[in-house]
């Protein structure tokens, strides 16, 4: 069989779906017969190793992208191991003529594309990349003197003044036939899956991974929470957050998926949501894209401060029992423990609680922010390369566009703005679930029976952090103020 009338070979990655998936779509137009395959690297050179939250999440979302293909007549190859090995043993195998894949940003992902599509160039192979991911690839964006930008607001402008994202592409019809069948791992024998203890019940009642999962949240906040967006999307107890990011981490929905469907709400008759509330969400995709975008231009985002300044900074030695109560929802905070337990029992939090419980471990307890990650990327079903490191750095006040780094969340008072009816804490703390609406996001909860008391006094902790701060700032005069801002 001559190259031109080899097999393609798909190569799925953070992109587990059928629609809007521009290699696939590429593959089936070729014409070719096909040969499906995903692969698990944990072993190439800079590769992340997946958390146990979303290892999880991807064994749930490659068996139902193996069923989906199953109905088309395909079958997923699953292999593990070395992605360049990999490939080209697959290409071997299956006599490919051509390779198509969705672009990835990470550093250490690109060099093993780049590494690849020259191994197969050298043989006449075909190898075709895609965008599919992003809606905005990171290098077409820079600033007027052609340098990478460190601030969301002008990057963003600058996204939006050219071209919009393009149309999201259907769920390919006509497929070709299968290329010769090839053998495949078990996804059981991956050991994905949590077994000894399978502490995954929680995420099992919250989630349904899959392309089918993501359509259906995605219909379910079109219909509901996307109206509350803009005014209440801060407020945990309230379903007004789009609960989409596990989808589009795994690429089961595209950001041109997401950004079309909110745009076209804005033309629904039953009523259409606020306009504000569209533009704060498309900000919101926005914000991810940014996090991505420096990633990009910085490969170890999750180890390295954004901003070397902050490399002077000195962390307290880590406290192990402060660490822990933190980790397992007993600081004595309510809405810093209710977040912390949502995130074990669900494999998520809410936005701005994620917000309290970073600045509460990073300020309160002055411990290095790369420690909060790795928590979180272990903990998290959407935890990614770009958005975690990014948010942590944005809390600390070390990454682009931070929040300043003198500013320190009062989860007391966050508690009381944002869950004034402590129904969100009520619904992951049982113990303090007949506490009334006035004080329960008081630290003095040691009545309740085995709530605990506040591991810390907020007051000191909140000195020690600006004295750390003014030490920071001694190294660096004339960029923090002497007084701080709010630290509501």
């Amino acid at each position: 069989m001559t190259h031109a009338h080899a097999p393609a070979l798909v190569w799925f990655r953070d992109d587990l779906r059928l629609a809007d998936n521009p290699a696939l779509t590429a593959a089936i137009k070729s014409g070719r017969p096909l040969a499906l395959v995903y692969c698990l690297d944990e072993v190439s050179d800079g590769i992340r190793p997946l958390g146990g939250a979303t290892r999880w999440w991807l064994h749930h979302s490659l068996a139902r992208l193996s069923e989906a293909l199953a109905a088309k007549g395909h079958r997923l190859i699953l292999r593990r191991g070395q992605a360049t090995k990999v490939i080209e043993e697959l290409v071997d195998e299956v006599g490919a003529g051509a390779v198509f894949w969705n672009r990835r940003y990470g550093g250490a992902e690109r060099a093993i594309d780049a590494a690849l599509k020259a191994r197969l160039k050298e043989k006449a192979i075909t190898a075709e990349s895609h965008q599919a991911n992003l809606l905005f690839e990171p290098w077409t964006i820079s600033t007027k003197e052609g340098q990478p930008f460190r601030v969301y607001t002008p990057f963003w402008r600058a996204c939006l003044s050219g071209p919009p994202p393009r149309q999201p592409m259907p769920a390919p019809g006509d497929w070709p036939p299968a290329a010769a069948e090839v053998a495949s791992d078990s996804l059981d024998d991956w050991r994905l899956l949590p077994r000894h203890p399978d502490w995954a019940g929680g995420l099992r009642d919250a989630w349904t991974p899959g392309e089918a999962g993501a359509l259906e949240r995605l219909y379910e906040f079109l219909g509901h929470g996307l109206r509350l967006y803009a005014a209440r999307r801060n407020e945990p107890a309230i379903d007004a957050t789009s609960r989409i990011s596990p989808y589009l981490r795994f690429g089961e929905i595209s950001p041109f998926q997401l950004w079309h469907a909110v745009e076209a709400a804005s033309h629904a008759t039953s009523p259409a949501p606020p306009r504000r509330s569209i533009d704060k969400f498309l900000s919101e995709l926005g914000w991810r894209e940014f996090s991505w975008y420096l990633l990009f231009h910085q490969p170890d985002l999750a180890t390295r401060n954004f901003q070397p300044r902050f490399d002077a900074f000195r962390w307290a030695q880590p406290d192990a029992r402060a660490l822990e109560a933190w980790q397992r929802g007993r600081t004595g905070f309510p809405i810093v423990d209710a977040g912390m337990r949502q995130l074990w029992q669900t494999g998520w939090m809410h936005n701005r609680v994620r917000m309290i419980t970073a600045s509460f471990l990073i300020k309160n307890l002055l411990i290095d922010w790369r420690i909060g990650e790795a928590w979180f990327w272990d903990t998290l079903v959407d935890a990614d390369a770009a958005n975690n490191p990014a948010g942590w750095q944005w809390v600390a006040g070390s990454g682009a566009d931070a929040a300043p780094y003198f500013r320190i969340f009062n989860p007391v008072r966050q508690g009381e703005e944002h869950d004034p009816k402590g129904d969100y804490v009520r619904a992951f703390i049982p113990e303090l679930a007949d506490s009334p609406a006035a004080g329960i996001h008081a630290t003095k909860n040691g009545q309740a029976q085995g709530y605990p008391e506040p591991i810390i006094d907020l007051g000191a902790s909140r000195q020690r952090a600006l004295a750390a701060f003014a030490a920071l700032r001694n190294t660096d005069r004339g960029d923090v103020p002497t007084e701080p801002a709010s630290t509501k």
